[in-house]
């Protein structure tokens, strides 16, 4: 029975995660859960899952619930509870689901402490890649990727040499607007926003899938977990979602991962890595599928992704404040305090008026984070 910790087990990917473990009570024992504000759906996962470690966001809500956990549970709160949760638990792998790049002490922590990582968390790699990849390396941890794009190159390498690959391509949606010209965006609404039209996600990710950012901290996360270089990191509009993302050798051969767009199956592939399942996901028809679509990237259109290979490029604080900025913008679109079209405008004005350190150490990384938020609350 393989023990799981999950970190941020109300979002998106955290009840998938359990919905997959689900359906195999007798394979998976959940040892921690960690979630931001969500109590009651948490402590109704605390009563199915008889976690020993639950955290919460604040002081003020474990306080408020602690009296519903079980006989045995121990409860903390904020980014120590997250700690906790993850690297003080007894899980041999810890799913990182967090929201954000608050994701990031706890994924250095679960690391450090030799814990297998399910990384759902893509702004960990973003804003502090080169220490988290140099500290599993020097731990012997495998990074298993759970992002649908990761983990279909991740599947197309399997017995293959990296020497032997030319390009990998991530495939790309395109979003909830991804048929309007920039004309249009002008007076687009959150509702219009949050309709994604191949997946159910949360908030936060639906955003960053119409301005096309969370493609590009995709391909930042690509350059950490599989050691490329950005020129051989290729992004492609395909509207089905049916190929997740391919690789081309040196032969101009191309292997690629097709499915449904359901998030449960890459979640069952990190948690049973090497293994493959039976799963409930409905089967891939490409008869019914009938036709595949692929369109060019167009960096004018969606000017957050050029900026994401630039940022990447440069590299050191750079995807901090991509990631930074983004994030206070999506949050201030979605109170509605702003336009659509400013979140991408927010964003390069944050970048513009940075000055990248290269290397940092995760002090800097932090202040950097911190500051950037500040500039974009204001602008």
């Amino acid at each position: 029975m393989k023990k799981i910790s999950v970190l941020g087990s109300t979002g998106s990917i955290g009840t998938q995660t359990l919905d997959v473990i689900s359906s195999h009570p007798e394979q998976f024992q959940i040892e921690g859960l960690a979630a931001g504000s969500n109590s009651e759906l948490l402590i109704q996962q605390v009563h199915t899952f008889k976690p020993k470690i639950v955290s919460v966001g604040t002081k003020e809500l474990a306080e408020r619930i602690a009296h519903e956990m079980p006989a045995g549970t121990k409860l903390y709160y904020g980014d120590e509870g997250l700690i906790e949760a993850g690297a003080g638990s007894d899980a041999e792998m810890v799913v990182t689901a967090v929201v954000g790049s608050m994701g990031l002490p706890s994924t250095l922590a679960a690391i450090d402490a030799g814990k297998t990582i399910g990384l759902a968390n893509k702004e960990t790699l973003v804003t502090a890649g080169h220490l988290v990849t140099a500290l599993a390396k020097d731990k012997g941890v495998r990074l298993l990727p759970i992002d649908s794009e990761h983990s279909a190159i991740f599947q197309c390498l399997n017995g293959e040499r990296m020497d032997d690959v030319d390009i990998i391509t991530l495939t790309a949606s395109g979003g909830s607007f991804r048929d309007l010209g920039r004309d249009q965006l002008k007076d687009v609404t959150v509702e219009n926003a949050l309709k994604h039209p191949n997946w159910s996600m949360g908030a936060k990710i639906t955003i960053d899938s119409a301005t096309m950012v969370n493609k590009g901290l995709e391909v930042i996360e690509a350059h950490w977990l599989f050691g490329l270089p950005y020129e051989r990191i290729h992004v492609l509009l395909h509207p089905e979602s049916i190929i997740h993302s391919f690789v081309q050798f040196k032969d101009s051969s191309i292997i690629a991962q097709l499915g449904n767009p359901d998030m449960r199956v890459p979640i069952q592939y990190a948690l049973t890595y090497p293994e493959r399942w039976n799963a409930s996901s409905p089967k891939l028809s490409l008869a019914e599928a009938g036709r595949l679509n692929f369109r060019e990237m167009d960096y004018d259109r969606f000017p957050c992704l050029r900026l994401a290979f630039e940022c990447g490029k440069i590299g050191g604080t750079a995807p901090t404040v991509y990631n930074a900025a983004n994030e206070i913008a999506v949050a201030r679109f979605l109170n509605r305090e702003i336009s659509f079209l400013d979140i991408e405008r927010i964003i390069e004005e944050a970048l513009n008026s940075h000055n990248p350190v290269s290397n940092p150490p995760l002090e800097m990384i932090q202040e950097s984070d911190l500051l950037t938020r500040e500039m974009a609350g204001r602008l």
